[in-house]
């Protein structure tokens, strides 16, 4: 039985980490990862991590540059069990909002839209103006989730670490595939029942 893929793009919204954790985590559940990270997110990774290059690449099954529009990801018979960007630039999402596939993440994930595969996007920006909303919206309507990385203090976490971790396996899970890290309310984290 083949492995199951997911395609994750890296861009270069604030958060290189995301996307880095949801590698781990996907490698940890044996699930084959197919990496495609903007210019952009190349610059942030040198701005907000220690992280190399190469590491990054290590972490993924296949890595592909973004120019290679030919690569197996950009075609919908390449069977993936869904995409994730994280980060998700607003750059990218008005980019797959709007259809223009001029590099390989943007490519990949019109095509997992099109062959009604999960989409999920960890769009990175604050505060939002109307025209962010609207591409939302527009991504939202054309079978993607827009799952915007925010804390889960409820969960209360002890470090940037746990607060990255616990958004990239919300995100994953949204993919379909389940890990031990994040912890869930009302099963391993005490839900409050009483009433207030």
């Amino acid at each position: 039985m083949q492995k199951p893929r997911v395609v994750v793009g890296i861009s270069g919204a604030t958060g290189f980490q995301y996307g880095v954790k949801a590698l781990q985590l996907l490698k940890e559940l044996g699930v084959e990862t197919h990496l495609v990270m903007s210019k952009a997110a190349e610059l942030t990774r040198e701005h907000e991590t220690d992280f190399k290059r190469d590491d990054v690449i290590a972490l993924a099954d296949v890595f592909y540059p973004t120019g290679a529009l030919g690569a197996s990801i950009s075609s919908g018979s390449f069977r993936t069990a869904g995409m994730i960007v994280a980060p998700c630039s607003m750059h990218t999402l008005a980019a797959i909002a709007t259809g223009v596939t001029d590099n390989l993440l943007t490519r990949a994930a019109d095509v997992t839209l099109k062959e009604r595969r999960p989409l999920v996007l960890m769009t990175r920006e604050t505060p939002l103006h109307l025209g962010h909303i609207r591409n939302m919206a527009s991504v939202t309507e054309y079978g993607a989730t827009v799952f915007p990385p925010v804390p889960a203090l409820y969960a209360g976490p002890g470090s940037i670490d746990q607060i990255v971790t616990h958004s990239a396996a919300r995100a994953i899970g949204l993919l379909g595939f389940e890990t031990s890290a994040l912890p869930r309310w009302g099963e391993t984290l005490s839900a409050i029942n009483a009433e207030s």
